[in-house]
């Protein structure tokens, strides 16, 4: 049997909502990695107390109860994967995984349970729901009833806000089972209550996420935020990282509580609260215990009485209650020395933190990005200056932050650090020698080796072939139209003329004014063959051959419906991406047999091209002979139409006396070989005939 066992796309029930994850089990536990926060959940072997194997909406659930009494529900495994779960419980585990179904019967009365963290409602020995009492944020008692409030999840769609008990009166002596209900959820409630003295208080620390000054009040199961509008209770479950960071300039430091879920005012959501402090400002703490209820809470982490800097202090105060560790910058150092780099995220400007395990950006808005939800990275050039670039970063979800007006003496410095971590850099490999490029980027000026300007370069190139190809010669004329060399010839020639030419034409601006029409007639021929390009440009022939697939194409065609109903609901982008890496785990010998169906498809594709191209010099040869025969006919309509007009001209003048519309008559009663050439020399005629006739007339009178 394996020591290990994976599964993929798993579900944890949450305070009501479904996170998705990864979980493992092997022989010291069960691991489940949260793939939204990166949370780890490590339960041990040795506390592991129970599981149970049931049939739930996602499928089918394990549920696993610990000795202290937490209780932790995956859901979103098949049926058929039970086997195998039993085995491994009971070779690793020594544990029994029982099947236990929930009651459907609808029945709104039955019997609770006190288990652990655990409020189980049962119907006989079914349980209908069950409720952690960790979620519990009030508990309330009326006469015969008892209420339970729940903390709000904003990831849930609907949220469950209360439940309400009845609970029957009983006969036994001095005991209320309306309190003792209570008195058993508040035992083990997540109620926020600030009874008793805190252990201790910080007055006045800057906050910058939420805004003002706070004073914080620390609790032993929570943290109290008192400012003069606002107030936060933060339960320490809450609180998913800590990060202590250096300021650039070397004087302030940074405390970020990475927080999950958010602490909330109105519509607004904090994820990370961000305290500001000063290196200089020390304090001297007390905490409100004695000696050995500190010895015996926090094991040698704290003392009764300690003294140092302001942000120490905090810091390991939240560590020791907390309980998670504080991180902190890895060993990356900028070009100015310092372990973060200055750059503009959105509207705002900041500091990007490189850690040993992913980016973090303080501090509007704050941003932590793990390097496990990272697809690629990207170097981009800046926008509006060559001075600096921009640093892009996309998650495997799709969503996509972009880092800019960073310094381009910062560029080696953070390649270098994202080449050591191993993340994919989009634009790599369009240059040989990647590390070389960025280190002649820190130091020139002209940015011959930089990998974006290179593929901007290409790029142009290919716009630039695509518009010689579609202008049809008629390009190279209009570059010869605004060419700065010719237009100085120009000029010159102007000045030139202008000196000879001066008595008729007056300082040579008429020169210029006759040019300048020249120019305009010019720009006019060149655009002329443009608009004949459609005409020349036909759409392609619908009798031609369809060019053959290729052999991935065949195969997205004949598995698209199969990836549909695996992936309901998916979009085309998402397809494609899902069908990329379906085929690209697809063995060799399943490739080479759509390799051989798109060798068929594309010998039949050539011989029907074949058979075309026959055909289509066929045709090709009777158009030409019809396009001769009609050309001959417009010709001898032309000669025609010559003669006709030559005998009119010479016609006219012996007729000078006479009025001038007798020359309509005149040519209407002249032979012609058609009706069209009539009507058409007729109206020649009539716009010509004045002029002539009345200078034949005041000859005569002369």
């Amino acid at each position: 049997m394996a020591d290990t066992l994976e599964f993929n796309e798993i579900y944890q029930e949450v305070k009501g909502s479904m996170n998705d994850g990864r979980l493992r089990l092997s022989r010291q536990g069960v691991i489940f990695k949260n793939s939204k926060t990166g949370k780890v959940d490590n339960i041990q072997a040795s506390e592991l107390a129970e599981g149970v194997w049931r049939r739930v909406a996602l499928g089918h659930g394990l549920k696993l109860l610990t000795k202290n009494g937490h209780v932790y529900k995956y859901d979103g495994f098949r049926e058929s994967e039970f086997d195998k779960l039993s085995d491994f419980f009971k070779a690793h585990y020594c544990l029994e995984l029982a099947e236990k179904d929930l009651c459907v019967k609808g029945w709104n009365w039955g019997t609770v349970r006190f288990g652990g963290q655990l409020l189980s409602f049962d119907i006989g020995e079914q349980p209908v729901f069950e409720i952690p009492l960790s979620n519990v944020s009030q508990c309330t008692t009326g006469k015969n009833e008892v209420t339970l409030e729940f903390h709000q999840n904003d990831d849930a769609e609907v949220s469950l806000m209360e439940v309400r008990f009845y609970v029957p009166p009983t006969q036994e002596d001095g005991v209320d089972p309306v309190e003792a209900f209570a008195q058993n959820v508040l035992s083990k409630a997540d109620v926020i209550q600030a009874t008793g003295d805190a252990i201790c208080i910080f007055r006045e620390l800057q906050c910058l996420t939420p805004r003002g000054r706070y004073d914080i009040r620390i609790y032993p199961t929570f943290l109290h935020l008192h400012g003069k509008t606002f107030d936060y209770k933060i339960p320490y479950t809450t609180v998913l990282r800590l990060f202590l960071l250096p300021h650039k300039d070397q004087r302030q430091m940074f405390f970020v509580i990475s927080l999950d879920p958010p602490i909330k005012q109105g519509q607004t959501r904090y994820h990370f609260l961000i305290l500001l402090f000063s290196k200089d400002e020390d304090i001297s703490l007390t905490l409100n215990m004695n000696e050995e209820e500190v010895e015996k809470r926090f094991e040698g982490r704290l003392t009764k009485n300690m003294s140092g800097s302001l942000y120490e202090m905090v810091s390991r105060v939240m560590k020791a209650l907390v309980n998670r560790k504080i991180t902190v910058p890895g060993n990356f150092q900028g070009h100015s020395g310092a372990q973060c780099i200055t750059c503009s995220y959105k509207a705002s400007s900041g500091l990007l933190y490189p850690l040993e395990r992913g980016f973090i950006y303080v501090h509007k808005p704050p941003v932590h990005i793990r390097f496990d939800e990272i697809s690629f990275v990207n170097f981009a050039r800046g926008t509006t200056t060559t001075r600096s670039f921009d640093f892009e970063i996309e998650t495997k979800q799709g969503t996509q932050y972009t880092f800019s007006s960073i310094e381009r003496e910062e560029y080696g410095k953070l390649f270098d650090f994202v080449n050591a971590k191993k993340l994919n850099i989009k634009n790599r490999g369009l240059k040989e020698g990647m590390k070389q490029s960025y280190d002649e980027y820190a130091d020139s000026d002209e940015d011959q080796h930089d990998a974006y300007l290179e593929r901007m370069k290409e790029e142009g190139k290919i716009r630039e072939e695509n518009a010689n190809d579609s202008s049809d010669g008629s390009g190279e004329e209009t570059d010869e139209s605004f060419n700065p060399g010719e237009e100085d010839d120009d000029v010159a020639e102007e000045f030139d003329s202008n000196a000879s030419a001066s008595s008729s034409s007056g300082d040579g601006d008429s020169d210029r004014e006759d040019k300048k029409p020249a120019k305009k007639a010019k720009i006019v021929k060149d655009r002329k063959p443009r608009k004949k390009q459609p005409e020349s440009k036909k759409g392609k022939d619908p009798n031609a051959p369809k060019r053959p697939m290729s052999a991935y194409m065949l195969w997205l065609n004949a598995s698209r419906e199969k990836i549909k109903s695996d992936h309901p609901g998916i979009s085309i982008t998402d397809l494609s991406k899902k069908a990329g890496e379906l085929w690209k785990a697809m063995s060799k010998e399943k490739k080479e047999e759509w390799d051989r169906k798109a060798e068929d498809a594309r010998r039949d594709y050539e011989k029907a091209m074949k058979e075309y191209s026959k055909a289509d010099s066929h045709r090709g040869e009777r158009s030409k002979k019809k396009k001769k025969k009609q050309e001959k006919q417009l010709k001898g309509k032309g000669d025609k139409k010559g003669t006709t007009s030559k005998a009119s001209s010479s016609k006219s003048p012996a007729k000078g006396m006479s009025d001038s519309f007798k020359s309509k008559e005149f040519v209407s009663s002249d032979e012609s070989s058609s009706a069209e050439s009539k009507k058409e020399d007729s109206e020649d005629e009539g716009a010509a005939s004045p002029s002539p006739s009345s200078e034949d007339s005041a000859s005569g009178s002369d």
